[in-house]
């Protein structure tokens, strides 16, 4: 996917509160994710890149908050994003 299509999902589907994103890839299994906008998120987005904190890690990162738990994928990996609904 492009930044474009990426960024057009992350305005319209999801908004400041936790949504959890599943993350289809073309070359690995699916993830479910938040994506993280910190200090860098211009910059990583301008390279089509985004930091996202993976399932494992949603509770210690709601706790802390802490963006080290978070890791950045590339977005041209990407084939489809989903508003995951489910509660964690």
């Amino acid at each position: 996917m492009n930044t474009e299509e990426i960024e057009k999902f992350l305005d319209t589907k999801t908004s400041e509160k936790n949504n959890y994103v599943k993350i289809d890839f073309k070359k690995r299994d699916s993830i479910y994710g938040l994506f993280i906008k910190d200090r860098d998120y211009n910059d990583l987005k301008s390279k089509n890149f985004w930091r996202i904190v993976t399932r494992p890690h949603f509770d210690e990162y709601n706790k802390s908050k802490n963006v080290n738990l978070a890791k950045i994928f590339s977005g041209s990996d990407f084939t489809r994003l989903t508003l995951h609904s489910e509660t964690f």
